[in-house]
């Protein structure tokens, strides 16, 4: 089956594209159309996270297993499509490059059959262009301490002076 998916840059503009893969398909064979269909060179360090229908992430699927001591880390070139992209889950997000945090949210559109002599992965239609840098992120998380110029003792910030 040919999967019709929506991928779409975070961003107030609207960015997006719209790609035809087979669900059989790697998630390392989607990363890269997502980036070619982009325009991104695909250098950079990727992953992809399932998620709730309302955008709450949830399990990484990464490029690479980065961690020094062999983990249970799900890797994109094991991970099938449709494993983990279905009608019942049809959300995932995928964040290109960690240090810019280029952020889209995944969303399948329709399933339907393959068409013969056409060439998948395929990019269906384009809208918008790509900035020139990722979209500022603004994290909600706020400090649990209220910082200001005023520290006179130390003693509330549960740290041991003498640590080394």
């Amino acid at each position: 089956m040919i999967y019709k998916i929506r991928v779409i840059l975070d961003t107030e503009e609207d960015i997006f594209r719209d790609l035809e893969i087979d669900d059989s398909n790697t998630l390392e064979e989607f990363h890269n159309a997502v980036t070619q269909a982009f325009g991104f060179m695909g250098t950079e360090m990727a992953s992809f996270y399932t998620c709730d229908r309302e955008w709450n992430q949830d399990e990484e699927i990464a490029l690479f297993d980065m961690s020094e001591s062999g983990s249970n880390v799900r890797l994109m070139n094991e991970t099938i499509l449709n494993d983990v992209l279905t009608e019942n889950n049809p959300k995932l997000i995928y964040v290109y490059d960690f240090l810019s945090m280029w952020t889209f949210f995944i969303e399948l559109a329709d399933i339907v059959e393959k068409e013969d002599g056409r060439i998948y992965p395929n990019v269906l239609f384009s809208f918008g262009e790509l900035p020139d840098s990722p979209p500022e992120k603004s994290f909600e998380s706020k400090p649990s301490i209220d910082f200001d110029d005023n520290f006179e003792s130390y003693d509330d910030l549960d740290f041991d002076e003498n640590w080394n």
